[in-house]
């Protein structure tokens, strides 16, 4: 299977859940919880206020194992100019973000996480259902954001 025939497979629209294709291009599938989607659109609106750029949710992005999909993503005006007119992206955004649920092994984590890197992400966040946030770069996991944006930790407040 490839990308546009999952976008065009009336069957697949409208799932509780993130699509990805492996490079066999064989579906696979992660459920997300009510937290899960919270923390998506906190962490968007979060990049999306902090930095000037574009936001995405759930954008399509070839890596070396196939379509990848981040929760939410950070990409440059200059990103966006390369990307727009791609069905789905040829390369990572400058920063990729994953919230981590609990069907979610750290080793699955921590592949996706260099999957994005190796597409050029120069930032992977991984959140936790908590809200904590691990920053890695290609160098491993760092501190602080290289970006103009203080956070480590996204709080929902409910």
């Amino acid at each position: 299977m490839q990308w546009q025939d999952v976008l065009a497979d009336k069957s697949l629209q409208d799932l509780p859940y993130k699509i990805e294709l492996n490079k066999k291009g064989n579906i696979e599938m992660s459920p997300a919880s009510i937290i899960h989607s919270l923390l998506q659109a906190e962490t968007t609106w979060l990049l999306r206020s902090s930095l000037k750029g574009h936001t995405f949710t759930e954008l399509a992005i070839q890596t070396s194992n196939g379509i990848r999909v981040p929760d939410v993503a950070w990409g440059s005006h200059g990103y966006i100019k390369k990307h727009k007119d791609e069905l789905y992206a040829s390369s990572a955004p400058e920063i990729c973000v994953e919230i981590i649920s609990p069907s979610n092994t750290s080793k699955e984590m921590l592949e996706k996480t260099q999957l994005f890197i190796e597409a050029g992400a120069q930032e992977v966040w991984l959140v936790t259902e908590s809200g904590d946030i691990s920053i890695y770069n290609k160098e491993g996991q760092i501190k602080k954001s290289q970006f103009k944006i203080l956070i480590d930790r996204i709080e929902l407040n409910i």
